[in-house]
């Protein structure tokens, strides 16, 4: 007899599980824990099968005959019913987990070893602040070129065409990975080239020419400041560090400063590619930190300061060139340019002056090559860019005696 409602409501559970039975495999299973739970038997292609249809009374006796008998008409299309719904559920699954969002901290957790924690820091706060509230909970297949220009558009209204340049690339590279691991098919940021404003053409730092080297040089020689200013700046036109990587220099960071091996080796965290970086010091170099030795060496920094952070501060060697007539003439990372374009000139191999300004190889396999960091032909580069620096220092003390004779 088919059950009644009756019948489903007066139902008590048992110390172990029973069955109620409806008509044509529908039949109501009693746990002992008091649930009650819809099943749906039925035989495809010679196996019997279970089919759930949930649970009394949230899925009523009439509700539970309707679920049957869809069920029943996939059985006889030959359409297993439990299978299909497990496959719907795994592509729900798949669905949700295949977000932009998600698909995007995939990308961001593979590479944070790449970046120096700022800088992971700030692509998450981009991509929270900037692309995740509009296509985040989007399935990443899903996103067109179209809805990829309007969440972009949207950044661009604001006027901050570099981060927004940035932001493309970062989505980009998102969905790039989303086609490498199969969760879509295309880059829906790459066909946006020319769709958005370009931003302005950088400013480089200003640098020196080669003629203006040696007057520099005298100038910086006769800097009546503090001497420890006068010898960070000497050092960074010797050895082309950045700013931030000299200013926040540790005297433990600095090996046989008196040999010719002399090293300094800079950590990891404090280079903008979160990679150790090793520099060899000239003999010019190794004389001046023997001389700031003396004035700092009972510091952990080679220059100490009362600011904030502990060291130098960043204003302390761009302020001590304005004193010295070299305002909107050249910074402190303009030493970088003078030092890579002079040695570019003459002939020394890209590999080792890339090496020594710490550049970013993106060519992996090419990265890998130069692990040893070329550090015996960097180390002959450097003391002939120390050489030449004091070269055209004398050459232009020459050039003054002669001129001074002449009159």
């Amino acid at each position: 007899m088919p059950l009644t409602e009756p019948e489903l409501r007066s139902a008590k559970p048992a110390a172990r599980a029973y069955k109620l039975y409806d008509s044509e495999g529908l039949f109501l299973l009693v746990t002992p824990s008091g649930g009650k739970i819809w099943r749906y038997r039925f035989k495809l292609h010679g196996k019997e099968k279970l089919l759930s249809l949930g649970a009394y009374p949230k899925v009523g006796l009439t509700a539970a005959r309707k679920k049957r008998n869809a069920a029943i008409e996939k059985v006889q299309e030959g359409i297993d019913p439990a299978a299909e719904r497990a496959a719907a559920k795994l592509q729900r699954k798949l669905a949700k987990a295949h977000t932009f969002k998600a698909v995007a901290l995939e990308w961001h957790a593979l590479h944070a070893h790449e970046w120096t924690p700022a800088y992971a820091k700030q692509i998450m706060n981009r991509l929270e602040a900037d692309v995740f509230p509009s296509i985040g909970s989007l399935d990443v297949a899903e996103i067109n070129p179209a809805k990829m220009l309007e969440v972009l558009k949207a950044v661009e209204a604001r006027g901050v065409l570099e981060t927004n340049r940035r932001l493309k690339q970062y989505c980009s590279a998102i969905f790039r990975y989303g086609i490498a691991s199969q969760y879509c098919e295309h880059d829906p940021a790459a066909p946006l080239k020319g769709a958005l404003k370009s931003p302005p053409r950088p400013k480089h730092h200003k640098a020196l020419a080669t003629n203006e080297v040696g007057d520099f040089l005298i100038r910086l020689a006769a800097y009546d400041g503090e001497e420890e200013t006068r010898i960070a700046i000497n050092l960074a036109v010797l050895m082309a560090p950045r700013t931030t990587e000299l200013r926040a220099a540790r005297w433990s960071e600095f090996a046989d400063i008196e040999s010719e091996e002399g090293l300094w080796r800079v950590p990891a965290e404090r280079m903008k590619m979160n990679t150790a970086h090793l520099v060899p010091l000239s003999r010019q170099s190794r004389e001046l930190l023997a001389r700031l030795k003396e004035l700092t060496g009972k510091s952990a920094y080679l220059f100490p300061s009362s600011a904030p952070e502990g060291f130098m501060s960043n204003n302390t060697m761009l302020f001590a060139l304005y004193r010295m007539g070299f305002h909107g003439r050249t910074t402190t990372h303009g030493f970088r340019r003078l030092f890579s374009t002079e040695a570019n000139e003459h002939g020394w191999n890209e590999d080792w002056i890339e090496r020594q300004l710490a550049h970013d190889e993106r060519d992996r396999v090419r990265a890998a090559y130069n692990a040893a960091q070329y550090l015996p032909q960097r180390r002959e580069m450097m003391q002939w860019w120390a050489d030449r620096l004091e070269n055209l220092k004398g050459s232009e003390l020459e050039r003054r005696r002669k001129e001074a004779l002449k009159t």
